[in-house]
């Protein structure tokens, strides 16, 4: 299931015109400034706390705070 979110996030982006690299901390590097760690509604910070500009993009759930966001709002860019 991971590899499908991660591969939803992907698509979205790149069909939006944003650069994407794999990332040192999290699982995508954006536009050479915005980390991007994919899971579900109950990931963790652990893999971004040292981290600026990142985010969790999850599934499973309907709203987001903080730096936490849904990862259907992603297909809006499409």
């Amino acid at each position: 299931m991971g590899s499908v979110r991660e591969t939803f996030f992907f698509n979205q982006l790149r069909n939006a015109g944003h650069k994407i690299e794999l990332g040192f901390a999290g699982d995508f590097l954006v536009d050479e400034i915005q980390t991007f760690e994919i899971g579900e509604k109950n990931k963790t910070q652990k893999q971004i706390k040292n981290t600026t500009d990142a985010y969790i993009a999850m599934d499973d759930t309907e709203a987001g705070i903080g730096n936490r966001v849904p990862l259907w709002l992603f297909g809006f860019l499409y």
